[in-house]
């Protein structure tokens, strides 16, 4: 059994779509743990399913890498296997990526390596694509230019704005994520042996 902690920033949905699957007695992954940057709403969905949660606001402290510090000394309470990035919204130091990689992974709404950042969805509609995506990686210190587990297609449609193509997307990037994690926990997925698509 994958023991995880979900790292959020905001409502959570993401994590929403693990707590429900990790609910379901079948799969093999419970989550043990939620964290965040600042107090977020999502932390209402962990609470619903009697999932612990912890803050550690980035405004307490001096600089990234103290925060990090302490971000990586809260996660590591919880023995985790696998440390998931669910619309986790800020740059993780070095440090904590060294000590967690590869079994740190995050989604983004975009078919990487197109559209990087925190604008995804907005930049594939600036771009006037015909279609975009959603990826699962392993999150590097780049900036989401990691390993990639899983992505998939999704066309961009004719009126479509950043929050109806991005309500989309978000469905794509949750069914991805429940099954990135199905295949990592059944060994079909290695992230030791991930290297860059």
């Amino acid at each position: 059994m994958l023991k995880l902690v979900v790292l959020i920033s905001g409502g959570g949905s993401n994590l929403r779509a693990l707590l429900e699957a990790a609910h379901d007695v079948e799969y093999p992954a419970r989550v043990v743990a939620v964290g965040a940057d600042r107090e977020a709403d999502g932390f209402a969905h962990a609470e619903a399913f009697g999932i612990p949660t912890f803050s550690v606001p980035f405004s307490s402290f001096d600089g990234r890498e103290a925060w990090g510090d302490e971000l990586l000394a809260q996660v590591q309470q919880w023995d985790a296997d696998l440390v998931v990035l669910s619309g986790f919204m800020r740059l993780l130091p070095p440090r904590f990526v060294a000590a967690l990689s590869p079994r740190l992974i995050n989604t983004h709404p975009a078919y990487l390596p197109e559209f990087p950042g925190a604008h995804g969805v907005r930049d594939a509609l600036a771009a006037g694509v015909a279609e975009t995506g959603a990826s699962v990686i392993v999150v590097d210190n780049g900036v989401d230019s990691g390993p990639i587990l899983a992505q998939e297609r999704i066309p961009v449609l004719p009126g479509d704005s950043e929050a109806t193509l991005h309500d989309r997307i978000k469905v794509v990037e949750r069914r991805l994520l429940v099954t990135s994690i199905l295949d990592i926990a059944n060994g079909t997925l290695d992230l030791t042996e991930t290297t860059h698509a």
